[in-house]
């Protein structure tokens, strides 16, 4: 083998992973989620669709969404995105659970259904509309609606994950 072969060879290995590494980042963020190139989002106000919904409640998983997608990825937050996320409360579910001998329940179990919308405008075979279901339980002594805030909060941390790895974390 010639001098030349024996630095060139190596060196074109090297060009070439640096090549598929500098394209690769394009699409992928340092955190994993898969943007399909895209650098904008956007996530609409979530429609309230239960008639146990409240329009803040609502408001706040948008809110817990649009927080989450800043957090894990390099996208920007936008008016209208490359990558538009939007929803429907659909259901809103209090039942009892951990029922004792004497027929009181032990927690009251909060479950959340929404309709998500994701549309990818730089790749649209990755759009979806998919249902998301996640519930809390809340000891019986205390009251569903005077907790709704502290529920909203941990059911939109749960929901947003679900959300981001339904859509951007490729799951």
């Amino acid at each position: 083998m010639t001098r030349w072969a024996i630095i060139f060879v190596p060196a074109a290995y090297v060009f070439v992973f640096c090549a598929f590494m500098v394209q690769s980042c394009s699409i992928y963020s340092p955190y994993g989620a898969q943007t399909s190139g895209a650098s904008t989002f956007s996530v609409t106000d979530f429609e309230p669709a239960h008639p146990l919904v409240s329009a803040t409640a609502a408001q706040s998983l948008s809110e817990a969404l649009r927080d989450r997608i800043q957090r894990q990825s390099t996208l920007r937050l936008v008016e209208d995105g490359e990558l538009t996320f939007g929803a429907r409360v659909v259901g809103w579910e209090v039942r009892p659970v951990n029922v004792q001998g004497d027929e009181t329940a032990g927690a009251n179990r909060i479950t959340v259904n929404v309709v998500l919308s994701y549309v990818n405008r730089r790749d649209p075979e990755l759009s979806s509309e998919r249902t998301f279901s996640r519930y809390v339980d809340l000891p019986s002594d205390q009251d569903v609606f005077s907790s709704e805030g502290v529920l909203i909060e941990e059911l939109g941390d749960l929901l947003s994950q679900d959300m981001f790895n339904a859509t951007l974390g490729n799951w």
